[in-house]
């Protein structure tokens, strides 16, 4: 009966021992989740939708053309601006056509410049986190100074067809007038095509065709599937030792059975207590009761190098707000590392019953 007893208590000495370590050295916790940059997708102009080329999640490219807005108004609008040009130009003895084709050229690389912008800031934005690999950086760099020269030398077209003119024609207020005109009419002829900002999937799409469109509201939502990271909660004690780059085994619920290697990205430094100060009051101090206090939870970045690379295998799926389970490898223990990754094999084996 001793014996029992001495051996089952060492037994939970060991336990409680190994825990203790574990908790610093390779922490772990089911308290995760997939996050992924979110992209409301909002018209620009009013009108009609009168084609939805995607579903609800399905996966599109960079650049396709997910809806159009009638544009039938803005046609109109654009031929009245080409003939109001034609019409200035005449007057002082010059040819239009190729002025306005030109026009088009730079309304259109300007709207392309100012998407590739918009998408190219929160490439950066990630990178400066670590939340990305440097080849998507690199290739945000390289769309944008595509992007940029090509308005530059759409912009060095036009001032030559508008030199074609004749210092007449160029400094012409009719002609200026009619060439801003022209401008704005191809600038929201463009905006009746919504497109993807980059690779991902839809989600929350509940239009149909034959919806009306209002500017400045959200369609559906975009999810950007080449910048994903898991944000992983963590208890301040688990914090200790963990590092930026250090190795991470992943378990993600929507693939039981297989573990993501990924790398920490970034430490938040702060965390909410649930209450609310305003400025210029005392601090409230949350209150706590009972024996145990409930632990303050961190956010901990986690970035998964075969998601963030860009791989357009479409057998790799997520769900945004998915559940993960994350353990963190923080040193070169070889007793704690060992138990840690057969302890996270269990759990992705457990993963295919919930």
């Amino acid at each position: 009966m001793k014996r029992a007893f001495w051996s089952t208590l060492g037994i939970l000495l060991v336990i409680v021992a190994w825990y203790l370590a574990a908790d610093r050295n390779t922490p772990f916790t089911s308290n995760a989740r997939v996050k992924a940059i979110i992209t409301p997708i909002t018209p620009q102009v009013s009108g009609t939708v009168v084609e939805i080329n995607a579903g609800n999640g399905e996966i599109v490219e960079a650049g396709d053309v997910i809806a159009r807005i009638d544009s039938r108004q803005f046609e109109i609008q654009k031929r009245s601006a080409e003939a109001d040009l034609e019409r200035a130009t005449q007057d002082v003895g010059a040819d239009s056509a190729d002025v306005s084709s030109a026009q088009a050229r730079v309304t259109r690389a300007e709207t392309d410049l100012e998407t590739e912008r918009l998408q190219s800031a929160r490439v950066f934005d990630l990178e400066k986190k670590g939340l990305i690999a440097i080849a998507n950086a690199d290739e945000s760099r390289r769309r944008l100074a595509d992007a940029e020269a090509e308005l530059e030398q759409a912009q060095a077209n036009l001032e030559s067809e508008k030199q074609a003119l004749g210092s007449t024609g160029q400094d012409n207020p009719r002609i200026q007038a009619a060439l801003a005109k022209l401008a704005d009419a191809e600038l929201k002829l463009s905006w009746t095509e919504l497109e993807a900002p980059a690779r991902g999937v839809l989600s929350d799409l509940d239009i149909a065709e034959g919806n009306y469109a209002r500017s400045g509201q959200s369609l559906m939502t975009f999810v950007d599937s080449t910048n994903i990271w898991i944000e992983a909660y963590m208890t301040e004690n688990n914090l200790g030792n963990i590092k930026i780059g250090d190795p991470v085994d992943i378990v993600l619920d929507m693939h039981p059975g297989r573990i993501w290697k990924g790398e920490v990205a970034s430490l938040s430094p702060a965390s909410s207590d649930g209450t609310s100060t305003k400025p210029g009051e005392p601090t409230a101090i949350p209150r706590v009761s009972g024996w145990l206090r409930d632990p303050q939870r961190f956010a901990l970045r986690i970035i998964i190098p075969e998601f963030t690379k860009g791989d357009e295998n479409d057998e790799i799926r997520f769900n945004m707000n998915g559940q993960a389970d994350v353990i963190v490898y923080t040193g070169e223990n070889f007793f704690l590392n060992t138990v840690g990754r057969i302890y996270i094999k269990i759990v992705s084996w457990f993963s295919y019953a919930y």
